[in-house]
């Protein structure tokens, strides 16, 4: 199978769906962001610390990672189309998970009572990167309100969800660090 096609040459795309737009329109914006953040994952999950706790940080990690697959399809898939009976939406349940997941996390950390920078182990770096750019794609998610490319409700469930992932990407930074032995940067005034 060739890797290349061609039919993007001319500044269009494919949907899901489908249908054939601009490459720099929102949803492209918007799930391309997805894609970028599910790589900076995989850096994430390439640079943890050679210990024991870290296989369960990977199995979460691999969990966030197909997740996001499944959001990059439903900013892909165009309302009422099709192909939405072949879609996972991302609801309650997925980002309920992800409130549990911080919550264990950070019961395992010491009590936060400054900001910190973002850095120390690689893949603490790694983790503060993917926040931020967590929250670049719920901005691009954002803008797709009122388009009608989407239900609003589904848009919500996305944003929610980004949103619960750029807080688990803070305590997985600073868990990171601890798991690799790094004192988190404070902020000094």
């Amino acid at each position: 199978m060739k890797i290349y096609t061609g039919t993007g040459d001319s500044g269009k795309t494919s949907l899901f769906s489908g249908e054939r737009i601009a490459k720099n329109d929102d949803r492209i914006e918007a799930y391309g962001t997805i894609d970028e953040l599910n790589s900076i994952i995989g850096a994430i999950a390439a640079a943890l610390p050679s210990v024991s706790e870290a296989e369960a940080v990977k199995d979460k990690i691999f969990r966030i990672q197909s997740d996001l697959f499944r959001v990059g399809a439903m900013l892909a898939t165009t309302a009422d189309s099709t192909a939405c009976a072949y879609l996972h939406p991302i609801g309650k349940k997925d980002f309920r998970w992800l409130e549990e997941q911080v919550d264990q996390i950070q019961l395992q950390l010491p009590e936060l009572k400054a900001f910190i920078l973002p850095g120390g182990h690689t893949s603490a770096s790694w983790s503060h990167v993917a926040r931020t750019v967590c929250r670049r794609s719920e901005r691009r998610i954002t803008a797709l309100l009122g388009k009608n490319h989407l239900p609003e409700d589904s848009i919500i469930c996305l944003l929610t969800y980004i949103n619960r992932l750029s807080d688990f990407f803070f305590v997985l930074a600073r868990y990171c660090n601890k798991l690799a032995g790094v004192e988190d940067q404070v902020l000094h005034k």
